[in-house]
């Protein structure tokens, strides 16, 4: 072998033995799951990477460098090496920029993070970037944290999230007959997509009274944090946040399992 091929044999192994750039992403925690005895493996969504799943090593030790910072929808900065024949990266370094402390320290609002978590894992593609559910996510646990209620945000989330996925089916007619709905209600049905009269509904079908496709409307025209969350509209919340579930559960074609734990919370 010539002198030259193994001066470029030599650079090329040398290229290899080099250690990966990390690539850095501002982030929010989606989930995380105990890997071996020490290691969590950790499912991010990055603003600039999509959503990811990455090797925290030493991350369950009592001292560790991540502390507190892999709770659920903490908003973080990351930085992770990845390589080309592994599907996990290697989370090298995380910063708080947010704290979710009051929501992930009591039970209840825990569970509403929880939901948002779950959801936000089954409808994003791997690796696909999106700022607008980037956003939704960080709006919804911002407003359970400061208003101290899980209720509406949650609802606004799965109620965005349907919009956003194109899964929304339309509130002024029937999706079989195609009559107008007036004031009275809607129904839906969790095999099936659209919203129905009255005249078409088929058991076991469930309402969306106008109040809720009403409150549907103020969603897509007003800002979360400055819709007053009144006795009124619990109702309605509950009704829109329903029939949001199963139109996920629907287009994911899996039964979302932490909406059940809002019972108890």
């Amino acid at each position: 072998m010539r002198a030259s091929d193994l001066s470029q044999l030599s650079g090329a192994t040398s290229a290899r033995r080099l250690p990966m750039p990390a690539r850095e992403t501002e982030a929010i925690i989606l989930k995380t799951f105990p890997l071996g005895e020490a290691d969590r493996i950790v499912s991010f969504l990055g603003r600039s990477s999509g959503r990811l799943r990455g090797v925290a090593a030493g991350a369950r030790r009592l001292k560790n460098r991540f502390g507190s910072t892999l709770e659920v929808l903490s908003h973080v900065q990351i930085w992770y090496v990845e390589r080309e024949t592994r599907e996990l990266v290697r989370i090298q370094q995380t910063e708080l920029l947010e704290s979710l402390h009051k929501a992930q320290s009591n039970y209840g609002l825990s569970t509403g993070l929880a939901v948002i978590s779950e959801i936000a894992e089954r409808v994003l593609p791997e690796r696909e970037v999106s700022e607008a559910m980037f956003r939704l996510i960080l709006l919804a646990a911002r407003e359970i944290e400061r208003a101290g209620s899980w209720q509406l945000p949650l609802s606004y989330f799965a109620f965005w999230t349907v919009r956003l996925g194109g899964w929304l089916p339309r509130f002024d007619r029937c999706a079989a007959c195609r009559a107008v709905f007036e004031q009275g209600a809607a129904f839906y049905d969790a095999h099936r997509a659209g919203l129905f009269c009255a005249k078409c509904r088929e058991p076991g079908m469930q309402p969306l009274e106008y109040q809720a496709r009403a409150l549907a409307e103020r969603f897509t025209g007003e800002r979360l944090d400055r819709i007053g969350f009144e006795k009124a509209l619990e109702a309605s919340a509950a009704q829109l946040r329903f029939a949001a579930f199963a139109w996920i559960e629907l287009n994911s074609e899996r039964r979302l399992t932490t909406p059940v734990l809002l019972e108890t919370a």
